[in-house]
């Protein structure tokens, strides 16, 4: 069959894709050519290279999925310049040529999910430009689409904040974020106690970070400065680099 809903993974994402690309666009549609000008969350972008890049990211991840369609290797970009050149130009439009680049991108990915057979989701593609990333099953697109839309919402800086993720999304990304910012040699032992569960973050040692699990997500995915979370003992935040949570 051509459909994903016989696997659960990628049957479950689906729908909150569709979601979190609407309220994206709407997010977008409150914007004039003014406003997309100004700067977004993320350092030296414009709110129309961050909805660029969205749109990019979506061609990107459309790419994957067709390879794992096919079995033919499509690479999410040809090399990390392209994916630099195509952001610089696209950012440059007025906000109804962005916007509709989004749509187009967003139903674009929409179509590639309906044509993936059913044991194409299980089948490896990999990540990065010309495909020099890590292997992933394809199901994972669905996950990295749906991250995408989520965090660089919040990066418009235009009303959409970490409290606004719906909680399934903060419950799988918080998870993930914790595992990735673990694995790290240089990020200090830390617990954090996430709405009341502590989860270890390396040895655990050092300090307890407290908070609810959006703002603590936001802050270990570089989206807050984590000014709302508490620290025993008193003092500084364990030192999160930038990118650590991918």
């Amino acid at each position: 069959t051509n459909h994903p809903i016989g696997h659960p993974e990628s049957s479950e994402a689906v729908g909150p894709v569709t979601a979190a690309t609407q309220r994206l666009v709407r997010t977008a549609e409150q914007l004039d050519d003014d406003m997309v000008r100004r700067p977004s969350l993320c350092e030296r972008w414009t709110r129309a290279h961050v909805l660029t890049h969205v749109a990019r990211s979506a061609d990107a991840l459309t790419n994957l999925l067709t390879w794992a369609s096919t079995g033919t290797e499509i690479p999410m970009y040809e090399s990390a310049e392209a994916r630099v050149a195509d952001i610089e130009a696209g950012a440059a439009r007025n906000l109804e040529e962005v916007l509709t680049d989004v749509r187009e991108s967003a139903a674009r990915f929409g179509s590639a999910i309906s044509q993936v057979p059913e044991e194409g989701w299980e089948f490896q593609v990999r990540t990065g430009p010309a495909a020099t990333g890590s292997p992933v099953p394809a199901r994972r697109v669905v996950w990295l689409r749906l991250r995408e839309l989520e965090i660089h919402h919040v990066d418009l800086a235009a009303g959409y904040s970490p409290q606004d993720w719906p909680p399934q999304f903060v419950a799988r990304a918080l998870r993930e974020s914790l595992r990735a910012v673990g694995r790290r040699d240089d990020v200090p032992s830390f617990t954090a106690v996430v709405d009341g569960r502590p989860e270890r973050v390396g040895s655990g040692g050092g300090a307890t970070v407290r908070g609810p699990a959006p703002a603590v997500l936001a802050w270990l995915t570089g989206r807050s400065t984590g000014a709302d979370l508490q620290v025993e003992p008193d003092g500084a935040l364990p030192d999160i680099p930038a990118g650590s949570w991918l």
